[in-house]
């Protein structure tokens, strides 16, 4: 096999890993951090967000969502690895993923303020930038102060997972490729090195976020028992409650990709698959074009539940919760679809009376999309009797350009 064909051969097993529970197995180590840690190809695309860049990173720097900003890929080089400062005053580190002899991809993050280059987002020229990116100021400003500032030790913290991750990815990339039957060597190899690190960082007593740490790291631990004991579906199960625990702490004000909020509700309609058996099923069609377009996050979920403990649960025969998305013009319309019961009188009479509380949830999904993206879009209550609900989330394919 010729160079060539090596290199082909090790980015198919980079995307493989990616498709894999690549998320699920760092998720001890993520809830140490919540600033930015992605892994990308030596071209600089972005094939997992471990933890989300800045908004400002996304919309201002980047060319692309799928792709790192030009200054951080002038800096990639095989083999090693950086800290670099942006031309806005961002700290940034890149780490090398490399395998025989290869630099096959990197590990990069941070995308954050240091106490001592804090001033700069003051000198940020907002008026260029919106020319430029024809955007509206005030998203570009707030965009800025978005922007995360941490201490000096919180950056080194975060290296050190970084190259961690790094290091680990590439014995993946080794296992891979090799195909070798090894999994359950690689799984205790790889806990010990996780548990090693977990302790070299408390000892260091930098700021451990102790009890989401503990809640993963259990619930990872656990699906690693059923793994060894080969009860696939209760592996799945808790990884995907991990995962969803975690998203749910996300409680920030940054946009998510629709794509991550459907993600997040595939994983909940799964624990409710195994819950409900057959008297639940579920249907989920978001077109690839759609995914990227960002909402609030945990907008879709609470309408799920309501459609869930409304609608199908009282059923004897229990239904099915169907969702989807439809671009019309600059506008973008999410669909949650059951044939349960309906919601109850008093929870659409209470969608407009602020002062009942039944029907809240709605009430504030609906308070949130408009807060964001103006009275015009919003959440509707579009059907809802014995023969099922219809709930509608309007939101505009370019929200910044019309604030």
């Amino acid at each position: 096999m010729n160079k060539t064909d090596t290199l082909k051969g090790t980015s198919k097993t980079l995307k493989n890993l990616v498709d894999s529970n690549l998320y699920s197995r760092y998720s001890g180590l993520l809830s140490l951090s919540n600033i930015s840690l992605q892994l990308i190809d030596t071209n600089g695309d972005i094939l997992l967000e471990f933890n989300p860049s800045p908004e400002f990173c996304k919309r201002i720097c980047q060319e692309d969502e799928t792709r790192l900003c030009k200054d951080y890929i002038s800096r990639l080089k095989p083999g090693k690895g950086d800290r670099f400062t942006c031309q806005h005053g961002l700290a940034n580190i890149i780490l090398p993923v490399d395998f025989d002899n290869q630099t096959i991809g990197y590990v990069v993050g941070a995308q954050a303020f240091l106490p001592d280059s804090e001033y700069q987002k003051y000198l940020i020229d907002i008026m260029a930038i919106a020319k430029d990116k024809k955007l509206e100021p005030e998203f570009i400003a707030k965009t800025i102060a978005a922007i995360k500032s941490i201490e000096k030790n919180k950056i080194e913290i975060h290296e050190q997972l970084c190259n961690h991750i790094a290091k680990n990815i590439s014995y993946d990339f080794s296992e891979s490729i090799n195909n070798t039957d090894t999994a359950i060597e690689r799984l205790s190899i790889e806990k010990e090195m996780l548990e090693k690190k977990i302790l070299d960082l408390e000892a260091k007593n930098m700021s451990l976020v102790v009890n989401p740490h503990f809640l993963f790291n259990t619930l990872n631990s656990i699906a690693r028992i059923a793994y060894f004991e080969k009860s696939h579906t209760t592996e799945e199960l808790i990884y995907c409650l991990s995962d969803l625990l975690r998203y749910n702490l996300k409680q920030d004000d940054e946009l998510h990709t629709i794509g991550a909020e459907i993600d997040n509700i595939e994983k909940y309609l799964y624990i409710q698959k195994v819950r409900f058996k057959n008297r639940l099923e579920y249907e989920i069609n978001i077109a690839d074009d759609i995914k990227p377009h960002r909402i609030p996050n945990m907008i879709i979920q609470p309408i799920v539940e309501n459609a869930l403990i409304h609608g199908i649960s009282p059923k004897r025969d229990g239904g099915k919760i169907k969702i989807y998305a439809e671009k019309y013009k600059d506008d973008i319309n999410i669909f949650i679809v059951d044939n349960g019961n309906g919601f109850p009188k008093e929870v659409l009479q209470s969608l407009d009376q602020p002062e009942n509380k039944q029907g809240i949830g709605l009430r504030s999904t609906d308070k949130r999309l408009k807060q964001y993206f103006g009275d015009h879009y919003g959440l509707k209550v579009v059907k809802s009797d014995y023969s099922g609900s219809t709930v509608t989330i309007s939101i505009p394919t370019k929200p910044y350009a019309r604030r």
